[in-house]
């Protein structure tokens, strides 16, 4: 089976990370404070903190700007549910604006029109969490312009983007928003396992999420409220959690960001020889805005089902049967149960219901061999026959 997606570890991988277990540190060593400097050094953020996942990035990040009951959230709804769910974790209120049909990110025109309905009902968003989907960044400047007239913070979900740039500017430098969320989850641009990180340039709101990243709990000195009784002295201030990074994933997510721009390259390749071998079916190939360099994270087509005599899922079905495994990223988030039982409904967002009608993720990553793409080509061709 061709996997849609897959880590590319190598012998450097390897042998940091074999380095480490040999070593005193296993849990939060000298590695993780190298990772995140070598991360915010890329992207030019000014504060990075490593976490176990983007997941718990994004709860760190709704903490950092105090979301709690009462409070409006609003992201879109094609996205993995992460996105979503940690407003719910913190007691917001989620809701949602619909996709762009070119971009697949949240729609713009949607967001304005929703925005001054919500001024006019006083139930302005406190937090717009926005999604680059598949690698391409969203139109973030004018998000930016939005936030400033609305008075909203911005968290960016950059899970798919690392490597992305957006008007040259690269993805997690959090010009045009508050926090910028990694994931460096197996089948991310860049691996440890499991992983993320939250990028800021607000030097408070990097410190909340430290001291939560870690239960709650500091050891600064300059920060205890109670008098320092020993070296051994320590206090928890807040209700935090365990959501620190291994120190050997930190190596691993060292040795895996020297090889970015390779990867993201490999990347841009596989996705010119789909652009230009595809471009004849009856399919809606991705379409990536002139402002943007995408990082390729998925590559997306959408069919085209009135000019085949196929449904959907027997495309789907007929590919993975041949060996390829293809997915559908996302399933709208709204329409899972768990939302539905707050609401929402199936057509509340139509654009997102048509995208996951027609959108089939093809196999996207640095380790397909030249075979395995005319292979995926060739079936994608007799699927659609």
């Amino acid at each position: 089976m061709i996997p849609y997606s897959r880590q590319n570890i190598d012998a450097k991988d390897i042998n940091s990370l074999v380095k480490v277990l040999k070593s005193d540190w296993l849990t939060q060593g000298p590695n993780i404070n190298d990772f995140e400097n070598a991360v915010k050094n890329i992207v030019k953020a000014k504060y990075a903190c490593a976490v176990n996942s983007a997941t718990s990035g994004l709860h760190l990040a709704c903490l950092a700007l105090d979301i709690k009951k009462g409070d409006i959230v609003w992201t879109t709804p094609n996205t993995f549910v992460s996105s979503a769910n940690c407003v719910i974790y913190c007691g917001g209120t989620i809701g949602f604006i619909d996709i762009d049909p070119s971009t697949l990110n949240i729609c713009i025109k949607e967001l304005e029109i929703k925005l001054k309905v919500a001024k006019k009902n006083k139930k302005l968003p406190k937090v717009i969490i926005s999604v680059h989907f598949a690698g391409q960044p969203t139109n973030q400047e004018k998000i930016w312009e939005l936030a400033k007239k609305y008075n909203f913070k911005i968290i960016e979900d950059a899970s798919h983007s690392l490597g992305a740039y957006r008007k040259n500017e690269p993805v997690g430098s959090c010009r045009w928003s508050h926090l910028t969320i990694l994931s460096f989850h197996a089948v991310k641009i860049i691996t440890t396992g499991e992983g993320g990180m939250v990028l800021t340039n607000n030097k408070s709101y990097n410190k909340k999420i430290i001291k939560l990243r870690s239960h709650g709990i500091t050891r600064n000195i300059k920060d205890y409220k109670n008098k320092n009784k020993g070296d051994w002295y320590y206090e928890q201030q807040n209700l935090g959690f365990n959501y620190r990074m291994t120190d050997f994933q930190a190596a691993l997510g060292i040795s895996q960001i020297a090889k970015l721009k390779l990867f993201t390259k490999k990347r841009m390749q596989i996705a010119k020889v789909y652009n230009k071998e595809l471009l004849k079916l009856p399919i809606k190939l991705p379409e990536i805005s002139k402002y943007n360099k995408s990082s390729w994270h998925l590559y997306v087509i959408r069919i085209k089902l009135d000019k085949i005599k196929k449904s959907h899922k027997q495309v789907f079905n007929f590919l993975r049967k041949n060996g390829i495994n293809v997915n559908l990223h996302y399933i709208p988030v709204h329409t899972h149960p768990f939302y539905m039982d707050m609401g929402f409904k199936k057509n509340d967002f139509p654009e997102s219901i048509r995208y996951a009608d027609e959108a089939i993720s093809l196999p996207m990553h640095t380790k397909i061999t030249k075979k395995e793409l005319n292979y995926i080509i060739l079936n994608l061709k007799k699927a659609l026959q």
